[in-house]
């Protein structure tokens, strides 16, 4: 029996992208099939008590996450994409990056008014994708039940820029 925590197949890179960063590499989690289910798992876990209809992805590895996570708990998914890759009529939100800004779209017939919505993730940094979702949903009259990642960079204060809207972190780094 594998007794690891989702934390032990997270690699961190010192000084990545720039010096005084420290990266967490969650391909670690992927590339082992325990670190898979594990993370999956956890996350199912965390938002058992969540009330929600449809667990909604971001691009690109909300999708990883979000599409068997959703099908663990019996929820559709809809996808949240980088500007232009949707085909049908859309609803968008701008949103900072570290360097510059991006757009986020969401297909107008993909939510419903008054669905409740868990948002799911890689990673909480500064929040600015989330927020950005929290928006797009908002937008069609759904409302956002959560938000679930694997990694929360809890120096970065992501949590407090989504408030009033739970944050559920498998792993929490209080640094940056």
């Amino acid at each position: 029996m594998n007794n690891k925590k989702l934390e032990d197949y997270v690699i961190s890179i010192p000084d990545f992208p720039e010096p005084g960063i420290i990266f967490r590499d969650i391909t670690s989690i992927l590339r082992d099939a325990d670190g898979l289910r594990l993370s999956i798992d956890t996350l199912k876990d965390l938002v058992k008590d969540v009330d929600f209809d449809v667990v909604v992805g971001a691009e690109s590895r909300g999708f990883i996450f979000g599409a068997p996570l959703a099908y663990a708990m019996g929820k559709p998914l809809v996808l949240v994409r980088k500007k232009g890759k949707l085909p049908r009529e859309t609803v968008s939100a701008d949103y900072e990056l570290e360097y510059g800004s991006a757009t986020l779209e969401l297909h107008k017939d993909d939510l419903s008014p008054g669905q409740k919505v868990l948002l799911v993730d890689d990673l909480m940094a500064t929040g600015g994708t989330a927020k950005a979702m929290i928006e797009l949903v908002e937008n069609l009259g759904a409302t956002v039940s959560g938000t679930a990642v694997i990694i929360e960079l809890a120096g970065l204060s992501g949590r407090s820029f989504i408030e009033p809207v739970p944050l559920y972190s498998a792993i929490r780094y209080e640094g940056k």
